[in-house]
């Protein structure tokens, strides 16, 4: 029987505003209503803003892939993230997105490949040190993966472990930034006049101008390398020296340090939330565990090509990220009135697409809080992979690392189960919004050793 999913209890229907403002400080998902699990679209008004959820796949598609002009990204991430992110692709848009994907497209292109030894020593180094707590305690698995997702980001964007100084700290410094910033911020939310202050922490202020600085070293470092002709063949590398085929001009250090900061951001955050809820959904159906365990058990480190034959595996990640994709809600602004289901969509009302509600809603998915791995092979869901499932967004604004994150996954995935056996505890863990989709205190799980015979 398959297991079911954790999920935070919605808000009661007919909380107040202050009850809902209360909840929304905690977390996200729990100032939402049970209802929206159900509806094609819902409006909420406050007194300077109008917003648009939209689970219509038909309306979905529209937004994020046949009319994007017309629902350009909202600035609120943008106001969020800030100190962060600076410009970087995951919040410009028009021209200056279109020149910075201009630049980043082709250097991903073809990097996978070449990127696969780097992600399969990250997991060996992992699955080393997860051994010297593999005998049968309790260990927090979201410190785990979050270790070993950015030991692959910096192995495959700068080619350094994250054992290197410079790595280590910025790994730190991003889960202190991780713990003290939400996924939005209450008055960019409310669309308050732009004067009003943003209420960024001081410890994610901090957290953000030292990343920042540290980063610019490392980009400098390679800009150094790039001139001598000694720079390795890896992403930063490939990025730093794409130049823009219409233009001709490159990234300048500053816009390289935005990328690199939205790059560690996606790609460490997200592939780190997706392999810890996947651990925890492994746990918690050891049927199902076991079925990867004898599909991996063949393959210590696996060659590139083998991955692709790892079909299984393949479907619990893809499961894990129907149910807790990494980023739960996308926010559009609409350019242009316009209407939806009969509704007047004024200009700037705010439009959001979630793949939360979207991806778990009980009238498009069979079951939609049960983790089955096996609905990925069964006819009457391949309209809801088409059309209900967007972990990585879709049409023109869809993930340049998708390809990247799914490899990465399988493969991470494969080898911790090979090597290991994961039980829950008595601790169900509870998802959050913060810029990723987190466990509230974190995911613990009982590991132990996986000897030859227990697959």
């Amino acid at each position: 029987m398959a297991s079911r999913a954790p999920k935070p209890v919605s808000r009661p229907e007919g909380a107040s505003w202050f009850k809902r403002i209360k909840l929304f400080r905690e977390d996200m998902f729990s100032s939402q209503p049970a209802k929206l699990y159900r509806a094609w679209m819902a409006e909420a008004r406050g007194p300077f803003y109008r917003s648009f959820l939209v689970n219509d796949p038909q309306l979905v598609k529209q937004v994020l892939v046949d009319e994007k002009p017309d629902y350009p990204k909202s600035e609120i991430i943008g106001d969020t993230l800030a100190p962060l992110l600076g410009r970087s692709v995951f919040v410009t848009n028009g021209s200056v997105w279109e020149r910075q994907r201009r630049i980043i497209n082709p250097a991903f292109d073809g990097s996978l490949k070449s990127s696969f030894p780097a992600m399969v020593t990250a997991a060996e180094a992992a699955v080393d040190r997860l051994a010297e707590q593999a005998d049968g305690r309790d260990v927090e698995m979201e410190y785990v993966t979050s270790h070993l997702a950015a030991d692959v980001i910096f192995r495959t964007l700068f080619s350094i472990p994250i054992s290197t100084e410079i790595a280590a700290e910025v790994f730190d410094e991003f889960r202190t930034y991780q713990r003290a910033q939400p996924l939005w911020n209450l008055p960019g939310l409310l669309r308050l006049p732009a004067w009003m202050p943003r209420f960024h922490s001081a410890q994610s202020r901090r957290s953000a101008a030292r990343i920042r600085v540290l980063l610019s070293e490392l980009v400098a470092n390679r800009s150094a390398e790039i001139i001598a002709g000694t720079a390795p063949d890896d992403l930063a590398t490939r990025i730093m020296t794409t130049p823009d085929p219409q233009t001709g001009a490159k990234f300048t250090a500053e816009e390289m340090v935005d990328q690199v900061a939205i790059f560690f951001l996606a790609g460490h955050e997200t592939s780190a939330s997706a392999l810890a809820w996947a651990l925890y959904l492994l746990a918690s159906d050891p049927d199902v565990q076991d079925r990867v365990a004898a599909e991996v058990a063949t393959s210590a480190a696996p060659a590139f090509e083998e991955i692709s034959r790892f079909r299984f595996t393949r479907d619990v990640f893809r499961e894990t990220l129907r149910l807790y994709p990494p980023v739960p809600m996308m926010v559009r602004e609409a350019a242009m009135d316009s209407e939806m289901r009969g509704r007047k969509v004024a200009k700037g009302s705010l439009v959001i697409v979630s793949p939360w509600h979207l991806q778990r809603h009980e009238r498009l998915w069979q079951k939609p809080d049960e983790f089955d791995p096996d609905r990925w092979l069964r006819v009457e869901n391949k309209t809801c992979q088409r059309d209900a499932y967007l972990p990585f967004s879709k049409g023109p604004r869809v993930c340049v690392g998708a390809g990247f994150a799914m490899v990465e996954g399988v493969l991470l995935l494969s080898m911790l189960v090979r090597a290991f056996r994961f039980e829950t505890t008595e601790e169900t863990p509870v998802p959050v919004a913060h810029l990723t989709v987190r466990a509230k205190d974190g995911v613990k799980l009982r590991v132990s050793a996986r000897g030859p015979d227990t697959t």
